[in-house]
């Protein structure tokens, strides 16, 4: 724990600004446009009101970076599906589970991967190795036929399906529990909750099976150091 408060703060330090943007962009935005536009536009055109600001700054985020790999189809696929969502009639409870029909298709995504063999989590690291450190990216690849690394990319993968699922089962028990202004402020803290929670979970996960590849990796050249002595 000592050596993540600093990583932490160093990050804070480095993306403060851009966390910063995201939640206005993403929570207090959309809020105060429901509120705004309530009146006169109703529920319904409220709601696809207050979804703007998520939808377009994801589309300036992928304009600004413009690269086409894993990651980005992944963002696109969303944004096509949150368009979508607002496609047919019915009143702003069923707006609102069509729009956590994205979260549990991107879920659903990932557990198919994993079914399939192909674990989507490999593809997004792959996809951030060549974005931020591609130096490493040979290294990386070259681990694909690893036993011990695919099984940890095919767990990583269905943690990250189930945990997207379990968010948009949360999310469709609180659109019919809650009023849809205190669904507006709750929905995003559950998101970031579950996105964080992943996150950690991921950071924590990846770290230990590193160590234990390392070891693994330190006892099989002991083994093989120490195997001429014994035989002599």
């Amino acid at each position: 724990m000592a050596g993540l408060i600093p990583k932490a703060k160093t990050y804070l330090r480095e993306h403060g600004a851009g966390l910063l943007t995201e939640g206005l962009v993403n929570f207090v935005g959309p809020y105060v446009i429901f509120t705004l536009a309530k009146k006169d536009l109703g529920d319904v055109g409220a709601l696809m009101a207050s979804s703007a600001p998520p939808i377009l700054w994801s589309l300036v985020e992928f304009a600004r970076k413009r690269r086409v790999d894993a990651l980005s189809i992944l963002v696109l696929a969303g944004i096509a599906l949150s368009l979508l969502a607002f496609i047919g009639g019915g009143g702003a409870r069923f707006l609102q589970l069509r729009e956590k029909l994205v979260t549990a298709l991107i879920g659903l995504v990932f557990l198919g991967s994993a079914a399939l063999g192909r674990p989507l989590i490999y593809q997004l690291a792959r996809a951030t190795l060549m974005r931020r450190d591609a130096s490493q990216l040979e290294s990386f690849e070259a681990l694909r036929d690893n036993i011990h690394f695919r099984r940890t990319m095919m767990v990583m993968t269905l943690v990250w399906g189930f945990g997207l699922l379990a968010e948009a089962g949360v999310a469709v028990m609180l659109v019919f529990s809650l009023s849809i202004r205190a669904y507006l402020l709750v929905s995003p803290v559950v998101g970031y909750s579950t996105m964080g929670a992943l996150a950690l979970w991921t950071f924590w996960y990846s770290r230990r099976q590193r160590q234990k590849g390392e070891a693994r990796r330190a006892a099989e050249a002991a083994a093989l150091a120490g195997a001429p002595t014994r035989e002599g």
